[in-house]
């Protein structure tokens, strides 16, 4: 009945889960009140998680509280960056741009084989996606490559914006003193250089519903060894991870900045990436800094849980290892990597970076928002 009342020139935003500011919805945000726009912007909260929005003077609304509620039913847009459960309706006059959160390595929905998500089904999950895939009045998308596949696997029929994503314009635009202020604040010396380690999740590693677990298959004491003169690690986990690190026996090697607000700026003070099948991949490679792929569970992931869209073993831009040596090697080489794989280096970054250029908010504003 709320829904069905005249909209309101509200814009609600959330950015995976309501636990982060950040990603593609942040950076329309900010260029939307940069613009000055006459609008009024709530951003959907998980209470947990308020004091990381609070810092930034952000007006937040409790996810799921009656008030919430009532403000996504009288709001125009909608500005997400992750699904919202199908049993919240969305009124036929409200705009939802789901601006998605990353380019696909690993398949998605309609092209998985099989799920093995805890609390549901093959059938329900994909069922479940593109029901709301077709609420969708804009999806955003990093390029032609992940525009194909977005296209086939929710099932989109509505506008795809072929745009770059808006989070990564940031990459273009940070200055030294961004670089400095991070480091000072993660506590790392500004003679150290910057590792940033940065995996996904294991749809099959959980504790239960919605609460992954993740365990540090690498060796911290020996690359503290090798390493520690020279490198700091930062460690961070994806989202949708529960498990806290403990990394007291590493304090002067290791930082865990799993709740760190916003990636993009563990992006800027590393020197190198070590990564898996996170699609932090397409994101960092814009930087065009070295990255590996400790990638010690391929043959289960590649064949049992998720299966790849490209030949990720050939066509990686940089090396794939399963064994800390392995690791430590390539960091004492890094300099080397983006020329010893220079051939896989350039067709990554002509397929997925041909759009990135610090002006992918201003694209998506003025189709959604106009002038």
């Amino acid at each position: 009945m709320v829904g069905k009342l005249p909209k309101k020139e509200i814009i609600v935003f959330e950015s995976f889960l309501g636990k982060q500011y950040s990603c593609n919805p942040r950076a329309i945000y900010e260029l939307l009140q940069e613009q000055d726009r006459d609008f009024t912007y709530y951003w959907s909260v998980d209470h947990r998680f308020k004091s990381r929005f609070e810092k930034h003077g952000v007006r937040t609304i409790q996810r799921f509280s009656i008030k919430w509620f009532i403000v996504m039913m009288r709001a125009k847009y909608w500005v997400f960056n992750s699904r919202l459960p199908y049993w919240i309706p969305k009124p036929a006059d409200t705009v939802y741009l789901q601006t998605w959160h990353g380019t696909p390595l690993k398949k998605l929905a309609l092209d998985m084989d099989e799920v093995l998500m805890p609390g549901t089904t093959t059938e329900m999950y994909k069922r479940n996606f593109v029901t709301e895939a077709s609420r969708w009045d804009y999806l955003v998308s990093p390029n032609p490559y992940s525009s194909e596949i977005f296209t086939r696997a929710f099932d989109f029929q509505h506008e795809l914006l072929e745009t770059g994503y808006p989070r990564n314009d940031y990459l273009f635009q940070y200055e030294d003193s961004d670089v400095q202020r991070v480091k000072e604040t993660l506590g790392i010396p500004e003679d150290k250089k910057v590792i940033l380690y940065a995996p996904t999740w294991r749809d099959n590693e959980y504790h239960f519903i919605g609460k992954y677990k993740f365990a540090i298959q690498m060796d911290l004491e020996r690359m503290e060894e090798e390493l520690g003169d020279e490198y700091v690690i930062v460690m961070r986990l994806h989202y949708l991870v529960s498990d806290k690190l403990n990394l007291k026996d590493f304090k002067s090697f290791a930082v865990d900045a799993s709740n760190y607000p916003d990636i993009r700026e563990l992006y800027i003070i590393s020197d190198l990436l070590i990564t898996d099948y996170s699609s932090v991949m397409f994101d960092y490679g814009v930087l065009q800094r070295p990255m590996i792929f400790y990638v010690y569970d391929i043959d289960s992931y590649r064949d049992q849980l998720r299966g790849f869209y490209f030949d990720f073993e050939k066509e990686a831009p940089g090396p794939l290892v399963r064994t800390t040596e392995e690791i430590i090697d390539n960091v004492k080489d890094a300099d080397k990597i983006r020329i010893d794989y220079q051939q896989q280096v350039e067709w990554f970054e002509e397929t997925f970076h041909s759009l990135e250029d610090g002006h992918a908010a201003e694209r998506v504003v003025e189709r959604v928002f106009g002038r």
